[in-house]
């Protein structure tokens, strides 16, 4: 099992390896571009999802269990403001943990991680951040740690 301190360190390993800083929602910064907003259905979408599961190390996700990614329009409450969710038990906070507990569950929202792209590459970007940050929280790396190591 991966512990917290080794993938936080995979993390950083991840980011220098893209060659590149993660980008924040542009909601964190004071201007606004308005562009077209990028179109895929959601079979498209779906696979684009996990072409990018596919590309993330091993470290990362052989330690995934009992877990599911679903891929959904939007959030429940409508927003643009949120890419993803984990919904679930942190690997950090599970006392026991087996046989027949429901699965946790990460949630990839294709309308907002649509929104804020303008290209296919931004897409594949924004989709292989937001699946770091949940699968992150999986293992129990809340957003502080993950906004210092820059995958918020």
């Amino acid at each position: 099992m991966v512990g917290i301190a080794q993938l936080a360190e995979r993390l950083v390993v991840v980011q220098e390896v893209a060659g590149s800083i993660p980008v924040t929602h542009p909601n964190d910064s004071p201007f606004t571009i308005w562009s077209v907003m990028l179109e895929l259905d959601a079979s498209e979408f779906e696979a684009l999802v996990v072409g990018e599961l596919d590309l993330l190390p091993d470290d990362m996700v052989d330690g995934l269990d009992n877990i599911i990614f679903v891929v959904e329009d939007r959030p429940e409450n409508g927003t643009l403001d949120t890419l993803g969710l984990y919904d679930g038990v942190a690997l950090t906070e599970r006392g026991q943990y087996g046989f027949g507990e429901m699965p946790d569950r990460i949630v990839l929202y294709r309308e907002p991680l649509l929104a804020i792209c303008t290209t296919l590459d931004d897409l594949h970007d924004e989709v292989h951040i937001t699946l770091v940050h949940e699968i992150a929280h999986f293992y129990g790396i809340d957003d502080d740690r993950l906004h210092e190591l820059g995958w918020s």
